[in-house]
């Protein structure tokens, strides 16, 4: 198929570019808009109890929860008359806004002393936008342009959760343009270097923007039908830029190797899409399929950045595989253009058989794989300690979910929540809400539970129906100020924690498991910000094996038809896990941990790591450490198969794809971590984390630990069943060109 394939690029490569550009560009113009419908939720389970409170609140009663805070500050204090008079007027103007419901404040809930600060100089107004997120998103944007700032002596700053969405999106989109600002300038440098020649250091870059608009615009044609999160933009730009790179520098390497051989221009794309293109389709794949695992987890948010990541790997798999080839085909020869330096020529250009087999063994790569080879057990024993070693941290993991902490400083939204955690009783603002659908006619039954309820531990009060209650007693009876609570035979409680801190998010997450084992007379949903976390990790906890599963039984099935062997696959999956062990390490170490913080950019330590990062990091690293797997054992199997030796072909296997590994490890490693410029830690952690998994497996998984495993194994790595080798014969794909093909008289090696 590839054969056909690059038949067909050759001839029409014309025709293949100015389609691929048109296709670029209109993916390029939606992307411009893209933002405009991806939303900043996500990261609750739409399918849980949580999610089924919040529902009945809004069907049964028309309320929603909190989602908008605005802090008030006055230099005379919030009791003078002047500021009550002002706040009052701005919490009744506010809530006659389309859109904005249950808005009350300071001054209209008789001096609530919860909604008022410590220094007396800030009180609170809190209410609900409701909507869905986008609508909510972009209503609480435009309020908060006709709201904030100076007003009649007060000074008034949006925040709550509506706004940090709103902001989260707009960081977002911020960061993706600053990320490719830096990283596309820094990368093209090193590609120069790697490279030798401007022209051929280009060709990765243009395959890389044309996957990047590409998977933009079928980005945007998934917003237009499903919730796809923000961080799906992050995903696209930076796996993008690293994966079209990636495989570019491959298969623009195995080119020019055709060229120095003596094939002609299209002898040479033939032979470069039947080997290493084969090599990128299976990679392509990996990535794809370690991505879709994400789409096990309800989370929205994490379902879109496995899709996102499937559709990156899979367009830059198929740009390098059409679009780049036509490129070849029109520069030919010319792919040397331009060129700033000349490199010692590499193992495979030299000439004749014996030449290239003293030059192979000459190379750094093969000198490291034999030296390992010759001691095995030690080198595995010490890399594998070590690694274990830069793992440890993460065995002290907490995870949570995100909140507005893990926004900059200059955050509106984190700026409201600092401050709110600082100088407020902050509890009502977090209160569980329980709501019984029906039963809530029975008065004396809404009682009794209300009050059982009030004597859990780090519960403060209760306000339902039948008034409020407090330590299993009534401390109010029922009137005005309860009779939201009740809707015909609906009734819904609220809880007060006695703290709401973040850092005690271990309590609220063990009051929603107390109140939920509470003995209710009628059937009843809890939700609530402590709730929708607990459910959410509750979601991430339970299907994680069957991600796990998809993962590996893929990974199995795909490095077999690769390899042939039946050792070669599980060795591969288990030094893959071994390489993420620094990386969740480094995470627990510096963004729970907040060690070396200033160095990635001034970040807040929570104490926790967002539940989320831990699941998609793992998508996106292993798919990534699998593939400069793909990458390796590839080309091994191509030089088993040559040699017949199991040492040879690690040792040239590894000669023959060191350079190039090396350097595309750099270059997506450059292109992660200029997203540590991102304002946003989530982003930062991706940031930190792939390229540390990337080069843990291009350097020490690679250089140390496969050579020495497979050394022990022999010849039983490349073993399999004949059942399972004729299977491999008819639909396995090998690293290995095309029949040969007429040379070029004399010798036109190329120098690179």
């Amino acid at each position: 198929m590839l054969d056909r394939l690059a038949g067909f690029v050759v001839r029409k490569r014309l025709a293949v570019l100015v389609v691929g550009l048109l296709l670029a560009v209109v993916g390029g113009v939606a992307s411009t808009t893209l933002f405009d419908k991806l939303t900043a939720g996500g990261f609750d389970d739409p399918k849980s109890e949580s999610s089924r409170a919040i529902t009945a609140l809004d069907d049964r009663f028309g309320q929603g929860l909190p989602n908008l805070t605005l802090l008030v500050t006055s230099k005379g204090g919030v009791d003078d008359p002047s500021v009550t008079a002002a706040g009052t007027e701005l919490t009744r103007k506010l809530g006659r806004e389309p859109g904005v419901a249950n808005v009350s404040s300071y001054w209209t809930t008789g001096k609530a002393p919860q909604l008022r600060g410590k220094s007396g100089h800030k009180a609170l107004i809190m209410g609900t936008v409701t909507g869905d997120d986008t609508a909510s998103q972009k209503w609480v944007a435009a309020l908060a342009d006709r709201y904030e700032g100076s007003r009649d002596g007060l000074e008034v700053k949006f925040g709550g959760y509506t706004k940090f969405q709103r902001e989260l999106l707009e960081q977002g989109q911020k960061d993706a343009t600053t990320g490719e600002t830096v990283a596309i300038p820094i990368t093209l440098v090193a590609l120069v270097f790697i490279f030798g020649s401007a022209v051929a250091a280009a060709l990765p870059l243009a395959v890389a923007l044309v996957a990047m608009m590409l998977t933009m615009g079928l980005t945007w044609i998934l917003a237009s039908v499903t919730t796809v999160g923000s961080l799906a933009a992050s995903v696209v730009t930076l796996l993008g830029l690293g994966l079209a790179i990636d495989y570019s520098l491959l298969m623009v390497s195995r080119y020019r190797e055709e060229l120095r051989s003596g094939l002609t221009p299209p002898d040479a794309i033939r032979a470069t899409l039947t080997s290493a293109g084969r090599t990128v389709t299976f990679s392509a794949l990996t990535v794809a399929v370690s991505s879709l695992a994400m789409a096990w987890f309800p989370l929205q948010a994490v379902r879109s950045m496995g899709y996102a990541g499937a559709l990156t790997a899979l367009l830059s798999g198929a740009s390098s595989l059409i679009v780049l080839p036509a490129l070849l085909a029109l520069l030919g020869d010319r792919i040397e253009k331009g060129r700033v330096f000349r490199r010692r020529r590499p193992a495979t250009a030299a000439t004749g058989p014996e030449a290239a087999g003293r030059s192979v063994e000459s190379g750094f790569w093969h000198r490291l794989a034999t030296t390992v080879m010759r001691r095995p057990v030690p080198i595995v024993t010490i890399v594998t300690a070590f690694l274990l070693l830069l793992g440890a941290p993460f065995l002290g993991i907490n995870l949570g979910m995100p909140d507005e902490r893990v926004m900059p400083a200059s955050s509106s939204a984190r700026q409201v929540a600092d401050t709110v955690r600082a100088e407020f009783d902050s509890s009502e603002q977090n209160a569980l809400q329980v709501v019984a659908p029906e039963g809530g006619g029975d008065r004396a039954a809404v009682g009794a539970y209300a009050q059982r309820l009030s004597e859990l531990p780090h519960v403060a009060a209760v306000r339902t129906a039948t008034g409020a209650y407090a330590e299993g007693r009534q401390a109010a009876p029922p009137d005005q100020r309860y009779a939201r609570f009740a809707s015909g035979d609906a009734v819904y409680f609220s809880v007060v924690p006695e703290s709401a801190s973040p850092d005690d998010a271990d309590d609220a997450d063990r009051l929603v498991g107390e109140i939920r084992s509470t003995k209710a007379p009628f059937e009843t949903l809890v939700g609530g910000a402590a709730a929708t976390n607990h459910d959410a990790a509750a979601a991430l906890e339970k299907w994680l094996p069957y991600a796990l599963g998809t993962v590996l039984l893929t990974m199995l099935v795909l490095l077999f038809l690769v390899t042939g062997s039946v050792m070669l696959p599980f060795l591969a999956l288990v030094l893959s896990a071994l390489s993420l062990t620094a990386t969740f390490g480094a995470l627990v170490w510096v963004f729970q941990d907040g060690h070396l913080a200033g160095l990635f950019g001034d970040f807040t330590p929570t104490g926790n790591i967002a539940a989320t990062i831990p699941v998609m990091l793992f998508g996106l690293a292993f798919g990534l450490a699998m593939d400069y797997q793909v990458f390796l054992l590839s080309r091994m199997r191509e030089e088993y198969e040559l040699t017949g030796s199991p040492t040879a072909a690690v040792a040239q296997g590894l000669e023959r794809t060191g350079r190039i590994v090396t350097a595309a490890a750099v270059a997506i490693s450059v292109v992660f971590l200029a997203f540590t410029v991102s304002g946003i830690s989530l982003v930062k952690a991706y940031g930190v984390g792939l390229p540390l998994a990337v080069l843990m497996d291009a350097t020490l998984i690679r250089g140390a630990v496969l050579p020495a495993a497979m050394r022990l194994g022999g010849r039983a790595t490349w073993w399999a069943p004949a059942a399972l080798r004729r299977l491999h014969d008819r639909y396995g794909l090998r690293e290995e060109p095309a029949a040969p093909a007429p040379r070029r008289d004399g010798d036109r090696a190329l120098t690179g």
